[in-house]
Parts: C-alpha cells; structure tokens; sequence
C-alpha cells in the first residue's frame, strides 16, 4: 500500500469510518471505497457494502472478469445502554464479550457508579447531551432500559435521527405504544418509528436481568449480521 492510500486509511480509521481496501489482484492496483460514493461502479458498492456488513474479507469478480479482493476496515461496534439499572450490568458484559465498545448513560449518581459497570464507561449525564457528544454512527446500537420518558425519550429522538443500526426500548407492550404517541408528537412518522424494536429482544420468554439480556444482545446480534 502506498503511503498516501495509507494515511487515507488511517485518517478514515481516526473519523469511524466503514471503508474497504479493493486490491486487484492481476497487477496489485489498490483502492479505498467509502459504502455511499456514488461515484465508484454499483457493482463494487454492493459487493464493499455487503464485505462491511459481514465483517469478512472477499474476493469478487468484476463485469471484465478482473477479481479483486476486498478487505473490510469497519469502526468498533458500539452500545450506548440508556440507564444504569440492573438490566444493564449483564447487557453491558455480554456487549463486551461480543466487541462492543459500551458506554452507560445515567444522570442518576446513585445508578451510574462505575463500580457497578468495571470496564464500561459510565456517563453521569442526561441522554440528550451525552447522545449529541457520542453522536451514534451506522456501527451503533442504542438501548434503553430506564422507563423514565424524561431519560429514554431524548436518547429515543436522538437515536432516530441517527443512522444507528438498532435501536431498543424495554417496557411492555401498553408502555411501547405510549411511547409511540409521544415521539409522533415529536415529528416522527410510523415508518420512522418502525426502527424502534419494543418490547425489546427476542421473544424468548426471558425474566431474569440476565435472561432478558441474552434476548436483547440476540436481537441486536441478527440484525446486524442479517
């Protein structure tokens, strides 16, 4: 790789960047593809959006019949749970294990300990501010866990007017659709409102914290690899 194609890529890792490195592997021409420049070939975009979304590394043939090997360079998944409560200690653990970069956000002092969270960054501050500072990209799940509408709601508006890649509410049914109606009164229309799964994580019949942590880590996991 030359050096300039070297610092594209560095840069682009610096800013959380999704890119591909396309090699052509007849004569070593190399290339970095962005998933939205409209001006590389439909073909190479589906093939670089379909490697980043993988994950996985590939060879794909060209219309010339030229294969070219693509290498993924995605920015760390990331989960930002929205309250410091019980629900979110296993969540937060088994985000971990999965490579998730989690940050917890509480402004409760006595619920956002970072004892409670080792290895987690805690943040004590309200949802809207934090949400705005971490500013949540296509690598990113969002998850809300408090019931409290001052504290879900603004990370919910937040996360809708991101490009994040799951987004989650805990509560019933009755409490989902409370939900629904305030953030319509917020502006969003029901096909926006499509992308909140509530109640959150597959349906598996989970009660304890940890239980209805393997359910919202398993809905967040096929949708970002489905």
């Amino acid at each position: 790789m030359d050096a300039r194609l070297l610092n594209e890529l560095l840069k682009s890792q610096g800013e959380k960047r999704a890119v591909a490195l396309a090699t052509r592997l007849s004569d070593g021409i190399q290339k970095l593809v962005y998933p939205y420049d409209k001006t590389q070939n439909s073909w190479l975009l589906e093939a670089v959006s379909e490697v980043l979304a993988s994950d996985k590394s590939r060879i794909v043939t060209d219309p010339e019949g030229a294969e070219w090997f693509l290498k993924a360079f995605n920015p760390p998944l990331r989960l930002i749970v929205i309250g410091a409560v019980h629900i979110a200690q296993p969540v937060s653990i088994m985000a971990r294990l999965a490579g998730y970069d989690v940050t917890i956000i509480d402004p409760r002092e006595a619920f956002a300990a970072p004892e409670r969270f080792p290895g987690v960054t805690v943040r004590c501050e309200w949802p809207d501010e934090a949400m705005a500072d971490l500013a949540p990209d296509a690598r990113t799940a969002v998850v809300t866990l408090t019931h409290d509408p001052k504290l879900d709601d603004p990370a919910l508006v937040a996360a809708l007017n991101s490009p994040c890649f799951y987004i989650g509410a805990l509560g019933s049914k009755k409490t989902h659709a409370s939900r629904l109606e305030r953030l319509k009164a917020e502006g969003f229309d029901d096909q926006a409102l499509t992308r909140i799964h509530g109640p959150i994580g597959l349906n598996i019949g989970g009660k304890s914290p940890a239980e209805i942590a393997i359910s919202i880590m398993a809905e967040i996991t096929s949708v970002l690899r489905q």
